[in-house]
């Protein structure tokens, strides 16, 4: 309940969560039927990078700033900038930077459905008057695990869930790890991207070792460092399982990651790696 996103809208997590994302949507848009969207921990939906906290940590300008500068951007990132664009993201120096609601939202069609879940009564609260006048999305002030019982499965029986907690709580991975479980009792059918930090490798390499000796069929991990992980008190990179993925997503990433790595290192042993956990 303390943390705020807004502290790191735009950073280098950011820039790789959401344009897996894109990249994940825009393959459910090939399709004509209609497609759910789950977003357990949505936040406010849009930061503004002016602000005095987006300010305050300045992590944008390492992120989201230094792709929007770069005159040849990776091609992979096509979709993702455009969306960015559409939402008026643009510019070395940017203004304000859309969240995965908004991101979500700019891809969902006319028939598309989307649930956002925030738990911080005043994040929620700006998610709610921000799509107050839209019929597509509903927004519940709750947490978001306890969404995945009650949303899941969707009739739509195609979609994605994101989840993407602040791993706040000590056993955060431990509860993650119960609320996929029981997610996938539900909708084994639906894509599912989970993001995690890597500070202390050894904490998050738990998490996926429990994932590729128990988890589903098709569970691809990928992880983008942008600095050697030898300080578990802060974040030098960070990783998205992704299950049931779009079948082109591996070898988009296998190409883009590496690239993101270089572009958006801050010190020595950044790298990228890509991997089933469960084929």
């Amino acid at each position: 309940m303390n943390y705020r996103h807004a502290y790191h809208a735009g950073n280098f997590a950011d820039v790789m969560k959401h344009a897996i994302l894109v990249l994940a949507l825009e393959h459910l848009r090939q399709k004509e039927k209609p497609f759910f969207v789950l977003d357990t921990h949505a936040g406010t939906g849009e930061t503004d990078l002016t602000g005095i906290e987006a300010q305050k940590t300045g992590e944008f300008r390492d992120g989201i700033a230094r792709i929007l500068g770069d005159p040849a951007p990776h091609p992979a990132l096509r979709p993702y900038l455009t969306t960015l664009a559409e939402l008026g993201c643009v510019g070395e120096n940017p203004g304000h930077y859309p969240g995965s609601p908004l991101i979500a939202r700019s891809l969902a069609r006319a028939g598309d459905r989307l649930a956002f879940c925030e738990l911080h009564p005043d994040d929620a609260a700006d998610l709610k008057a921000l799509f107050r006048r839209d019929r597509a999305v509903r927004v519940h002030e709750t947490d978001g695990y306890a969404a995945l019982k009650a949303l899941l499965p969707p009739p739509e029986r195609r979609g994605l869930v994101l989840i993407d907690p602040p791993f706040e709580a000590r056993d955060e991975f431990h509860r993650l790890l119960a609320a996929l479980g029981e997610a996938l009792t539900r909708w084994a059918s639906g894509t599912y991207l989970v993001w995690y930090p890597v500070k202390d490798p050894s904490v998050s390499g738990r998490f996926l070792d429990r994932l590729a000796e128990d988890g589903p069929p098709k569970t691809l991990r990928a992880e983008l460092l942008i600095r050697a992980a030898d300080d578990p008190a802060r974040l030098s990179g960070c990783g998205i399982v992704a299950i049931n993925p779009p079948w082109t997503l591996e070898g988009t990433l296998r190409d883009l990651l590496p690239w993101l790595a270089a572009k958006l290192a801050q010190g020595p042993g950044a790298h990228a790696r890509i991997e089933w956990l469960r084929p």
